[in-house]
């Protein structure tokens, strides 16, 4: 079965799994945005997705394929992820800007969203923890499924 699109998410429409069961369909962060992609549902039947240009990345709880008893929905594997906690604003540009200069791609959350204060969130990587230890920088590492996939993006100097 080849999928084109994708135009129902459990989330925005619940009532569409009454009476069915939801089978998760497993996709790490980093191929949310392939358009074309083979997929394996549970069970071995795979699926073939051939997205149009254009068409959004692949959200948690899209429906893949549905039928009277069963509906596949993406679930998005949690991302290794680093929480940075700066103590202070000059502490943020600090690592803002550090991290920054390495093409780190990077999320950001409110105080209140992940953790009291405001955080800075990029995946785990050894060097960063490195850094953040040598610089006495606040960060949690845990996992979590990043409201955005994590993409490095062009540049030019």
């Amino acid at each position: 079965m080849i999928i084109t699109a994708i135009d129902t998410n459990i989330y925005d429409q619940p009532e569409f799994v009454e009476g069915r069961d939801v089978i998760g369909v497993r996709f790490e962060d980093l191929v949310l945005d392939k358009r074309i992609q083979r997929v394996a549902l549970p069970g071995g039947e795979e699926l073939g997705l051939r997205l149009n240009h254009g068409h959004p990345i692949l959200r948690e709880g899209d429906v893949l394929k549905a039928d009277d008893k069963t509906v596949f929905v993406v679930e998005i594997i949690p991302t290794d992820v680093l929480v940075i906690t700066p103590s202070d604003i000059h502490q943020m540009g600090f690592v803002a800007h550090s991290l920054g200069n390495r093409h780190l791609p990077a999320q950001f959350s409110k105080p209140g969203e992940l953790t009291e204060k405001a955080a800075m969130i990029v995946q785990y990587d050894h060097t960063v923890v490195s850094f953040l230890d040598e610089h006495g920088i606040e960060y949690q590492r845990t996992e979590l499924v990043p409201p955005i996939p994590f993409r490095h993006s062009g540049h030019t100097h």
